[in-house]
């Protein structure tokens, strides 16, 4: 696997924090901080569009 160039994680108040990383085949990941040798791995195109949906209100029944 390429290096993944992670960005600071989100953290929610109480909750587990987040990470978003790029590597340069063009693959976007996403893992729970300390988890990083594990993550949810698909296409930036495909992370774009769940961040435009969850933007869209489209998770909101998950809050």
């Amino acid at each position: 696997m390429t290096g993944i160039n992670w960005e600071d994680p989100f953290c929610g108040e109480g909750n587990n924090c987040f990470r978003i990383g790029t590597d340069s085949d063009g693959n976007a990941h996403i893992a729970v901080a300390g988890q990083e040798d594990a993550p949810l791995t698909d296409t930036r195109e495909a992370l774009r569009h769940l961040i435009l949906e969850i933007k869209a209100g489209k998770a909101d029944h998950l809050l």
